[in-house]
């Protein structure tokens, strides 16, 4: 009886054990599916932007270019490394675009450009919100993976750690402000 016993508590602990890291797994993938909502969210606000600017500095091709390619880049970028290396450059660029529009005080008046502003500032907030909780999801992960014996079911069921979101640079980490106001 005592060996069913620990034949039976044995079986038990793998299925609590691989449930845990199954549970781990889904959600860093809901939690990269958070990520890529609000990274299409911002794709699809950018080229309204630079429209926005080139309207009053079509003068600028080359600024606006690399805008655009950076964009392209980041929307066909796949996982987080790739994304993350692709986000930085857009951002950069971004950047780039925010400071030409300071100098055309026209434009700075002009209420849609104000009001993507206003909108790319509340995705960068949600999108920084997604990306903290998928670090933590992957930080858990991560930790159950090699963690005794979960990483005796995590190896034998093929279960990987996964990459952090993370920027390269820690200057990349503020989002580019420009204040049109007086």
């Amino acid at each position: 009886m005592a060996p069913l016993l620990l034949v039976v508590l044995a079986a038990l602990g793998l299925i609590v054990l691989y449930n845990r890291l199954a549970q781990l797994q889904v959600q860093a993938d809901n939690a990269w599916a958070d990520i890529d909502v609000q990274l299409k969210r911002r794709h699809d606000l950018i080229p309204n932007l630079v429209e926005t600017v080139q309207g009053y500095a079509g003068h600028e091709k080359e600024s606006f270019r690399a805008v655009i390619e950076a964009r392209n880049a980041a929307v066909a970028a796949r996982g987080p490394s790739e994304q993350q290396r692709a986000e930085q450059q857009l951002g950069a660029s971004l950047g780039q675009l925010f400071a030409l529009a300071e100098s055309y005080p026209a434009l700075r008046a002009v209420e849609s450009f104000r009001a993507l502003q206003d909108d790319l500032g509340r995705i960068e907030d949600a999108l920084q919100n997604a990306r903290r909780y998928y670090n933590a999801v992957v930080r858990d992960l991560n930790t159950a993976i090699v963690q005794f014996p979960s990483n005796l079911v995590a190896g034998g069921f093929g279960i990987r750690s996964r990459s952090f979101f993370e920027l390269d640079d820690r200057a990349e980490a503020t989002v580019p402000r420009v204040s049109f106001g007086g």
